[in-house]
């Protein structure tokens, strides 16, 4: 995997959360006058900045595309869900996402030490980030955390995990989510 492809899917996964099972309640327009806000079922569009405590910027959608979601769907991490929860167009928010509600702590049963011979050589440098599949089928992005004479740590962690996030984001639009019709 080249790094601008790794990038790729940091930034997207940046924003991404394990989508949970269950059912999705959907909320009503507000009435006429009230102000729409974000809740459960909303369309949302957002401008956002994301930054690491160190202020390294890892993700800004500034002056492109906004980043849309279904609020309440599990899309985004859990801690800016809630963060974003009661604000309308226009609001501006700074969000310090915990790694609890965020890509949770560094799991220590994430590293797994394998074989030289099942890494291709050209992987064999710290930092290197592979792509591989779990039994199931998912993409997993393992990075190589230390080249020992036979065997190579890989870290299975999400790259975010044990990061606190910090979020600036600008809430563009909301509106009820589109219902197909039956």
């Amino acid at each position: 995997m080249t790094r601008i492809q790794a990038m790729r899917w940091v930034s997207g996964a940046a924003f991404l959360a394990v989508l949970f099972n269950g059912a999705q309640a959907v909320a009503e327009p507000p009435t006429s006058g009230s102000k729409m806000t974000v809740s459960t079922g909303m369309q949302v569009s957002l401008e956002y900045t994301l930054k690491l405590e160190d202020k390294t910027v890892l993700e800004s959608n500034i002056g492109r595309e906004p980043m849309t979601y279904t609020h309440g769907s599990h899309e985004i991490v859990p801690g800016l869900e809630k963060a974003l929860e009661g604000l309308a167009v226009g609001d501006t928010k700074h969000v310090e996402v915990k790694p609890v509600d965020g890509y949770g702590d560094v799991d220590p049963k994430a590293f797994q030490e394998v074989m030289k011979s099942q890494i291709p050589e050209s992987a064999w440098k710290v930092g290197t980030e592979l792509e591989a599949k779990s039994p199931d089928g998912q993409s997993m992005f393992p990075r190589v955390t230390e080249v020992k004479s036979e065997t190579v740590v890989l870290d299975f962690n999400h790259p975010l995990a044990g990061k606190i996030l910090l979020f600036e984001i600008t809430v563009l639009d909301i509106k009820p989510e589109s219902k197909n019709p039956s």
